[in-house]
């Protein structure tokens, strides 16, 4: 099954960086994020790639077409013009990049990239979440609800203490945080039958917005309840805890 990742928006959370790379090109330990997406689902064994580009496309395409240099000792030997590779390391991927338009919306590029999908179910995610989701068990919850899409939820929790005030203003309990409290949201690591192209009409289309309410409304959507590690990369608060549980040696998503 191919993994279809989405890489192409302009990152302005994240403008510290993202007007120099695509967000998912920002690096974590020294790989960009995209990279660790993918180990996480080769590790799962999904090594086909559809990477959906728009903004700065072509520095993606620079790191896999010279990804050798990023990974591998080299010689050049410029008398002869030929370089050679030292501790060569291939990762298993077959990784097709598509330039899906500088301006188009998340749906615009799922539709953009159909015939690269060649008929089949495929993954979708985000360019800038990592997660410790079990693959396996999000698949088999796909496969047997037999919806057309399936996506995962998760906990951004509550960050503060939780109160409980009477509408005249009367504080009647307080209490920590805890497990319960908070909001569910789209984390990506999603599951699409064909039939999600039924659903996309044209570069402006949000997936997000009228596909998925088209979907829900049509009983075609189901949630796949993830309670483990979760965390996207919108701000440079959030990208230095990525990069801080990296470094520890305890990173989640670092199954390999």
């Amino acid at each position: 099954m191919k993994v279809v990742i989405l890489a192409g928006g302009f990152g302005t959370r994240i403008t510290e960086e993202s007007h120099l790379k695509p967000k998912p090109m920002i690096e974590i330990g020294e790989q960009p994020i995209l990279w660790h997406i993918m180990k996480y689902y080769s590790e799962f064994g999904f090594h086909e790639f559809i990477i959906c580009l728009g903004y700065k496309q072509y520095v993606v395409k620079e790191y896999f077409a010279d990804y050798f240099l990023h990974t591998s000792d080299v010689t050049f030997d410029l008398a002869n013009n030929r370089m050679e590779v030292h501790r060569k390391h291939a990762e298993p991927w077959k990784v097709t990049l598509v330039d899906t338009g500088l301006y188009t919306m998340t749906g615009g590029r799922v539709k953009r990239i159909r015939e690269y999908t060649e008929g089949e179910p495929f993954m979708l995610t985000y360019g800038d979440g990592v997660s410790d989701v079990d693959l396996n068990a999000l698949l088999k919850f796909h496969k047997e609800h037999g919806k057309i899409a399936t996506l995962t939820t998760v906990n951004i929790g509550q960050a503060k203490g939780v109160l409980d005030v009477t509408p005249d203003g009367q504080i009647r309990s307080f209490r920590e945080k805890d497990d319960s409290d908070g909001t569910l949201i789209n984390g990506g690591f999603m599951v699409f039958e064909q039939g999600i192209f039924d659903y996309l009409k044209d570069d402006t289309t949000v997936l997000e917005q009228e596909p998925f309410r088209r979907l829900t409304a049509d009983g075609e959507m189901a949630g796949y309840c993830h309670k483990g590690f979760w965390q996207c990369m919108d701000t440079q608060r959030e990208k230095k805890r990525l990069e801080e549980l990296w470094q520890s040696g305890k990173a989640p998503w670092k199954i390999w």
